[in-house]
C-alpha cells in the first residue's frame, strides 16, 4: 500500500488535505527566499541616500545595500534596479553568473557588490539607451532624444551576491 492511500484511508484526511492545501497556496512555497552567487557577508547596510550623497567616497568599496525590486533585465536578468521609495540604484552582475528572476520586481532585495561610476560620452550614452530600449522591445531615435547636455554618469554596485526576499 502507498503512503497515499494509507492517508487517505486515515481519520486525519480531512487535517492532512487541509495542511497539504495550505502549503501548496502558500506565497513563500510559490517563490521562496534565494541566496544568489556569493550571498551576503557584508553585515552593515550602506542607505541609499547616503551613498547616492556622495558616491565617490564608495566608489571601489564593497558595500551592502537594501530595496525593493523595481526592474529586472528582461533579457539575461543580468540587472535589477532597486529602490528605497525617493532613490533608485542599479545591481549589475556578471552575465550567466548571476541571473536575477524575472519575477523579482515588488520583493526585496539585499545585494552586495563594488561601487562603480559609469561615465560615458553623449554617444555612448545614446547607445546605452539605444541597448535599453532594444532589450525591452521598445522603439528608440537617438534624434529626438532629450537627454541635454551631460555630465552622463550614474553610479551602480557591480555584484557579487544577493538575498532576494521570499513574496510577500
Amino acid at each position: 500500500m502507498s503512503w497515499f492511500e494509507l492517508i487517505s484511508r486515515s481519520s486525519r484526511r480531512p487535517l492532512i488535505c487541509l495542511v497539504w492545501a495550505t502549503l501548496l497556496t502558500s506565497p513563500a512555497w510559490a517563490n521562496p527566499a534565494e541566496t544568489l552567487g556569493d550571498g551576503i557577508a557584508v553585515q552593515e547596510t550602506t542607505s541609499m541616500e547616503a551613498l547616492l550623497a556622495d558616491p565617490d567616497a564608495f566608489i571601489g568599496k564593497t558595500v551592502r545595500v537594501e530595496g525593493q525590486v523595481v526592474d529586472v533585465c528582461p533579457r539575461k536578468g543580468c540587472w535589477v534596479e532597486i529602490s528605497d521609495q525617493d532613490r533608485s540604484l542599479r545591481i549589475k552582475v556578471q552575465d550567466d553568473v548571476i541571473v536575477f528572476p524575472a519575477d523579482s520586481v515588488g520583493r526585496v532585495l539585499v545585494a552586495e557588490g563594488v561601487v562603480e561610476a559609469i561615465e560615458q560620452t553623449r554617444q555612448q550614452h545614446l547607445d546605452w539607451l539605444a541597448h535599453l530600449a532594444d532589450e525591452r522591445g521598445e522603439s528608440f531615435d537617438p534624434e529626438t532624444a532629450d537627454i541635454g547636455d551631460g555630465p552622463y554618469r550614474w553610479i551602480q554596485i557591480q555584484g557579487t551576491g544577493a538575498e532576494l526576499a521570499a513574496t510577500p
